[in-house]
């Protein structure tokens, strides 16, 4: 069989490539949308944005020194830092194999003794044997079975470098929104205080109207379910933030500790700008680490075909020794007579494999056709992300946007409504309802706004920003945040009038 393989074919292979049997690689093609779906929308832009420094977009200090510190101490980066240096290691390894693959120097010293037992009947003597040596073993490389193997090597240090590259855009974009959902948190929790102030001031009204007799104890008990109602969303979202913060901990490569003091007090949540530059689908291809990854490994695994190949050819070595070799140790370096030595070559090829070798090459070929659909498939899977992150990015602002006039309106019926109530126009029903609703949509609008912020950092992850940074041309400081317009604060009170003002 393997005299069939290496025939007039594989020769012509092994020529064209440059005394390599195998293919040469080829980046795989793979199928990219030519634009964005939403490419007509005037909020997304199809211009080039450095995005090294991406989370400069928000403008947000307290952010910019979780990342700076996230990537000095985070230790999934640091696992795949030594995954670049094992790679690297392993380059060397096969760089190694196309010099001398046996190298030894040899020392040995023997006292022997013959039996007198034997059939040789010799009489009982001792004898000595000294040797120094050096021996050498090299197999040429007519095949590129080394020069592959290196270039497999190689392949593969790409594809640890990518990885690294994948663990930063994703500790980034982790950072980032932890960071966002902490805010977020923090601002529910700032809306569920003020409307407990708000809540706490009608119930007082409820209750003096009732000891007054101008209504009856259901006022009352309304007033107080609304408010405990309220109160009881304080702890929930207690928690929500401290996860959030126990979460940075870990990012930041540090046991979790109470990070309320650096975080700050009440912050607001990171604002994102409302447009976007995010170039055409086909820059994944270039832009995304994990797609690189999988085709590096494409690579490497097109190498290790010809690898496999190069065992169905004959392996030419030339062996090499010399040495002084003596019985007595003081005569061993009496030259030349004490010098020995041979050299010639060797040939070995395996002729009876029973389809082992083209068994192997197929399995390697068949595994290359793996990374290639893989490939492909996460080319696919980047542009899906992107899109989902896209529209929900630009949705999250529209919504948001429904949300402000929906708070606004809200904040006005319930300051109506409280002004009626206390004039006795109605009773405390339609009051209990708003300020229910009220809260409701504040809490509403701030997840809203948490949404846009989470959806921008998700787009950045998607497109595969931020690895840049560790490029020395990408050094520089976060980009200039562009000036936006802030959405409505939604724990701000919309009225000069009632129990918001009254708040305030």
């Amino acid at each position: 069989m393997p005299l069939m393989l290496c025939g007039c074919s594989g020769l012509k292979e092994w020529a064209h490539n440059g005394g390599k049997v195998g293919p040469n690689y080829v980046t795989p093609p793979a199928a990219v949308a030519a634009n964005w779906i939403d490419y007509q929308d005037p909020r997304i832009k199809s211009e080039q944005q450095d995005v090294s420094h991406w989370w400069g977009v928000f403008g947000d200090p307290v952010l910019d020194s979780l990342i700076d510190e996230a990537c000095k101490q985070n230790l999934s980066l640091r696992v795949a830092g030594e995954r670049i240096a094992e790679s690297r290691a392993r380059r060397g390894i096969a760089v190694g194999n196309i010099f001398p693959q046996q190298q030894e120097l040899a020392a040995t010293f023997t006292a022997n003794k013959a039996s007198t037992a034997s059939v040789t009947g010799q009489p009982e003597q001792w004898f000595r044997n000294s040797e120094v040596g050096f021996n050498v073993s090299w197999e040429l490389d007519l095949w590129g079975r080394f020069r592959r193997a290196i270039e497999a090597a190689d392949a593969d240090l790409d594809a640890s470098v990518a990885n690294f590259d994948d663990v930063l855009v994703v500790l980034l974009a982790d950072v980032s929104a932890n960071y966002v959902q902490y805010r977020t948190f923090q601002e529910r929790i700032a809306i569920a205080r003020r409307n407990v102030e708000i809540q706490s001031k009608s119930y007082q009204l409820a209750q003096d109207k009732f000891k007054a007799g101008a209504t009856t104890e259901r006022d009352v008990q309304q007033s107080r379910q609304v408010l405990e109602q309220t109160r009881a969303l304080i702890p929930q979202l207690e928690a929500g933030a401290r996860q959030a913060a126990n979460a940075l901990c870990v990012l930041l490569g540090i046991p979790p500790v109470d990070l309320s003091a650096r975080l700050g007090g009440v912050g607001i949540i990171p604002t994102a700008p409302p447009e976007l530059a995010l170039g055409i689908p086909a820059d994944l291809l270039r832009r995304r680490p994990d797609v690189r990854r999988i085709e590096r490994q494409a690579a490497a695994q097109s190498a290790l075909i010809g690898v496999a190949k190069a065992d169905l050819y004959p392996r030419l070595s030339l062996l090499g020794s010399i040495g002084v070799r003596a019985e007595d140790f003081s005569d061993m370096f009496k030259t030349p007579g004490s010098i020995a030595g041979s050299i010639g070559p060797s040939i070995n090829w395996d002729i009876l494999n029973y389809g082992r070798i083209e068994g192997n090459v197929h399995v390697q070929e068949a595994r290359f056709r793996q990374l290639v659909y893989s490939y492909q498939e996460a080319v696919l899977r980047a542009g899906r992300e992107a899109e989902d992150a896209a529209v929900g990015f630009l949705k999250a602002q529209e919504r948001a946007h429904y949300l402000g006039d929906s708070v606004a309106a809200a904040s006005r019926t319930v300051d109506i409504s409280y002004v009626q109530y206390q004039q006795g126009v109605i009773d405390f029903t339609p009051v209990y309802l708003f300020e229910g609703t009220l809260a409701e949509q504040q809490d509403a609008l701030a997840l809203a706004r948490g949404q846009i912020a989470l959806s921008l950092v998700d787009l950045y992850r998607a497109v595969g920003g931020g690895w840049e940074m560790r490029l020395p041309n990408h050094a520089a400081a976060p980009p200039p945040r562009p000036a936006t317009t802030r959405p409505v604060d939604p724990a701000a009170p919309m009225s000069t009038t009632g129990p918001a003002a009254a708040a305030r």
